[in-house]
Parts: structure tokens; C-alpha cells; sequence
């Protein structure tokens, strides 16, 4: 513990944002070591800024005059607002040159922890340059973080019902980092934030309408029913009384098929030869090489046996 201006200097520095015990003292025993001219420029500096610099009148922007320069330049876009949470923000997207529209700043987001409402931000100032017929759209340029949110959120629901344009700042992946390193709620965003760099043919196809139908068809063709192919190569029904190709054809084939009737001629030679015409392909008996007739053999039918009914015993046929 140090004594005196050391320690006043010491406990001033620490509250600073940012600058713990260890740093404040660094910061001290600096300003003890430097040129007494050097320090002298530092405090003229500070008492300057408070002095001199204050805030914009219209968007609340750092300036030394009652309006910023991005308010009185003429070359800016006044249909468009980017609302943020702090001046530094300005300065972070005057840097990318991306943006040509005005600010509004809000001096800090909603924290119901520290005790900020909406009533200790600037959110009254910008529903009052809402009034002018200018203003089409509003960019929500929060940080992504729990506050940052539930301001958006509740700048969205007010301005909605004015009819104004309420947009918000894309948020996914950093330009150089890797997906595997990236949480889930940024991959998340980033996927729902994607951009289609070419649109495919097969999107447009499908988001073609339909050909009509048509105009030169009647009604009648339109409600007659399809017929199949089967049904167009199958023969139409010929009417009674009349003789079809098919038919014809059909008799000539039933005819050519049947048996010749026997004549007298053949019926007279088998009464000869001592056999009736139907036993021509009867069984004949045979003469063995004794002389002796043998019975023609019978020819053998299969046995077959009944099947047990259920319940039943079953009869073996090799018993008998």
C-alpha cells in the first residue's frame, strides 16, 4: 500500500474499465517515470475532451459541434437508419465503407441487472425522427449477445406497427475461422442467414407452371374416357346372324381336327379279319416262341388308399 497522490493516483486509475490493481499501479509509476511536458499534454487532453466534445443533437453520436458530420453530410442516404448500442459501434461500421445510410445511437442496451430500461436509452429520440415520411427502413445493429437481444427484440415490436422496414445484422461465421471451432447457435445462424450464389435449373423447372390444356377441345373429348392400348387391338363383337373371319376360321380348324368316319368298305374288311372296328387297338394276344398264345398284360394301375380322416387310425396297406 502506498501513501499520499501515489495511492490517490493508483485508486483513481482503477476505475477505469479494464484496468485492475496490478495495471493501475503500472499506469501510475508510467506517469511517475515520464517527462513532466509529456504528462502535461495528457492531462491538457482530458480536460479538452470534457470540455469541448458532447453529443449529437439528432443521433447521438460523438461531435464537437451540435451536429455530427455523418448528420450534415448531404451525400448520406436519409431513408436509411442503423440504430446501435454505443459511438464506437459508428466507428466500426464507418471502417467497412459498406455503409452509406445515417445512425442513431442508443448510448447502451437493456439490462434489467444493472437496473437499464428502455426509458434510460435513447429510444425516444428515434420514434421522434421516425415522424419523418423519409425513413423507409431501420437496421437493428445490436450485439449478439443476451442484451443485445432483447433490445432488438423490443425495438422490432415498437416499430413494427409504424409500417417501416425492421431489419437485423446478419450474424454466422468469422472470415478465416474453422466450422469445428464455431458453437451451435453461430452455425445455426449462419445456415439460416445463407446466401444462393447461383439458382439451379431444376428450382426453376419445378416453379413453372403447368401447361394448359388445350383450347381447341371440346367437352365431349375431354370427358370420354381413356381406353388402353389392350382394349383398342381387341375384335368388336360381331352382331348375330352374321359370320365373322374369326369364326369361319375357327370351323375350318374343328373340321380338320375331327376323325374320318368309318366306311362300309373298312367295316366289311375288320368283319373279315374277325374283330369289330372298335377293338382294332384293343390288347391282342401274343404267340411265345413255344407256339403257345400268352394273355396280353393288363395294364397296371396304381393303388391307391384312402386318406385317414382326422381322428382316424391309419390302416397299413402292406397288412394284408
Amino acid at each position: 500500500m502506498y501513501q499520499g497522490a501515489v495511492q490517490d493516483l493508483i485508486d483513481e486509475l482503477g476505475r477505469l474499465p479494464g484496468v485492475g490493481p496490478k495495471s493501475a499501479q503500472r499506469i501510475a509509476f508510467y506517469i511517475l517515470n515520464s517527462p513532466a511536458d509529456e504528462m502535461a499534454q495528457l492531462a491538457s487532453a482530458i480536460t479538452t475532451v470534457k470540455t469541448k466534445v458532447s453529443f449529437c443533437e439528432i443521433c447521438g453520436n460523438i461531435s464537437e459541434t451540435p451536429k455530427c458530420s455523418i448528420c450534415r453530410d448531404a451525400r448520406r442516404d436519409g431513408s436509411l437508419i442503423c440504430v446501435v448500442e454505443e459511438p464506437k459501434d459508428v466507428s466500426a461500421i464507418e471502417r467497412t465503407g459498406s455503409f452509406s445510410g445515417r445512425y442513431h445511437v442508443l448510448g447502451g442496451s437493456i439490462n434489467p441487472m444493472q437496473g437499464i430500461g428502455p426509458d434510460r436509452l435513447r429510444i425516444r429520440e428515434l420514434v421522434t425522427r421516425l415522424a419523418d415520411e423519409e425513413i423507409q427502413e431501420i437496421i437493428l445493429a445490436m450485439d449478439p449477445n443476451l442484451e443485445g437481444e432483447a433490445t432488438a427484440t423490443y425495438l422490432s415490436r415498437m416499430l413494427t406497427p409504424i409500417g417501416i422496414t425492421v431489419s437485423r445484422l446478419a450474424s454466422g461465421l468469422p472470415v478465416g475461422g474453422d466450422l469445428e471451432y464455431a458453437d451451435e447457435i453461430t452455425l445455426g445462424r449462419a445456415l439460416e442467414g445463407r446466401r444462393i450464389l447461383t439458382a439451379g435449373q431444376r428450382q426453376a423447372q419445378q416453379s413453372s407452371p403447368p401447361d394448359p390444356q388445350p383450347a381447341d377441345t371440346t367437352a365431349d373429348e375431354r370427358d370420354a374416357p381413356e381406353t388402353s392400348a389392350e382394349e383398342s387391338l381387341a375384335p368388336s363383337a360381331s352382331p348375330e346372324g352374321e359370320d365373322s373371319s374369326t369364326g369361319s376360321h375357327h370351323n375350318h380348324d374343328a373340321d380338320d381336327t375331327s376323325e374320318p368316319e368309318a366306311s362300309d368298305s373298312d367295316v366289311t374288311q375288320s368283319r373279315d379279319d374277325g374283330q369289330r372296328p372298335s377293338d382294332q387297338n384293343a390288347p391282342t394276344a401274343q404267340e411265345s416262341s413255344t407256339g403257345i398264345l400268352e394273355a396280353p398284360e393288363e395294364p397296371t394301375v396304381p393303388r391307391r388308399y384312402p386318406t385317414p380322416r382326422r381322428g382316424e387310425k391309419f390302416a397299413n396297406p402292406w397288412a394284408e
